[in-house]
């Protein structure tokens, strides 16, 4: 990171604000091209979960190529000035990357399923097999990622 005054050092401030946030912006690879999809995700024991159709882009380029990007990032306050060029955000974001996997037993699904409810919700919730069946979930092992805030 260039500016390091605006790096956050500290994992438990890096997992507060993946916590916090309300959505994640997940980056794929598509021939050469980059894609980035915004998506509701859960994040627990450095890794994110995200739920999805079975088919489609997305699920076709992380099989492809299960390599990812992601980026969360929570607007503190626009910092308004006279002139255009002194106006600014005051903002939290994480940049990270990591391994996607496609999970595949309906274990595995609910388990991932129940983290991603757990960030917006503190209910508990069931899920009917044929829901499971056409529900893919997705769970990201991150291998690095990066706060900062300004």
């Amino acid at each position: 990171m260039r500016r390091k005054e605006k790096q956050i050092i500290k994992t438990a401030d890096i997992e507060q604000i993946l916590k916090q946030a309300q959505v994640c912006r997940l980056g794929l690879v598509d021939n050469n091209v980059p894609y980035i999809v915004p998506m509701n995700y859960g994040y627990q024991g450095q890794a994110l979960y995200f739920h999805s159709a079975p088919a489609g882009r997305k699920i076709d380029l992380i099989r492809a190529n299960p390599l990812v990007c992601f980026e969360v990032d929570e607007l503190v306050k626009m910092n308004e000035a006279a002139r255009a060029c002194d106006w600014g955000v005051s903002f939290k974001s994480v940049i990270g990357t990591g391994t996607a996997r496609i999970l595949e037993s309906p274990a595995e699904k609910k388990a991932g399923l129940d983290i991603i409810m757990a960030q917006y919700s503190d209910r508990l919730f069931t899920y009917p097999d044929e829901m499971l069946e056409k529900t893919a979930v997705i769970k990201v092992t991150v291998e690095e990622m990066t706060g900062k805030q300004g």
